[in-house]
């Protein structure tokens, strides 16, 4: 059994040590808008946060997370789908299938956390999700309206 801090609640987790921490969080608590996608931490569908930082949760065993380190989920940034960043991606209907949308969602709220104004070079960098759809440029002018601008800035 291992206690984990899961969208500021302390869970319990039976799982073996070497379990991803992707399938813990959909398999033992439930919290499926996190999603599979590559399994080799390439596509980004599966990202969470892990104290803040962006974080790809098929690759990153239960070991490797201690009870202190705080795990936010697509369901934890916030409890009614008003985080800012969640907004802009209804206002300016980013997804077409969705489901890459909850990974790259928990990327760019971590970007926008570390730089409130990120350039287009900030972006690129920032945000290496995969989406099969290609809806990026819908992406990126999601994430400048999250910081003020609606028009890309360049580095």
């Amino acid at each position: 059994m291992r206690k984990l801090t899961v969208n500021g609640r302390i869970v319990d987790v039976d799982a073996d040590d070497n379990t991803p921490l992707l399938w813990a969080l959909r398999e033992q608590l439930g919290l499926t808008g996190t999603k599979y996608g590559c399994g080799v931490a390439q596509c980004g569908a599966c990202t969470i946060h892990l104290d803040g930082a962006p974080v790809r949760a098929c690759v990153l065993p239960l070991s490797a997370v201690g009870p202190n380190q705080k795990i936010v989920t697509i369901e934890g940034l916030s409890p009614n789908g008003s985080h800012p960043v969640q907004k802009a991606w209804l206002a300016l209907d980013v997804p077409q299938c969705g489901y890459c949308q909850a990974g790259m969602i928990m990327s760019a709220a971590a970007l926008l956390a570390e730089k409130p104004k990120p350039t287009d070079a900030d972006i690129d960098a920032g945000i290496t999700n995969i989406c099969r759809c290609g809806t990026y440029n819908k992406v990126r002018a999601a994430i400048h309206q999250v910081a003020g601008s609606t028009t890309g800035r360049k580095a």
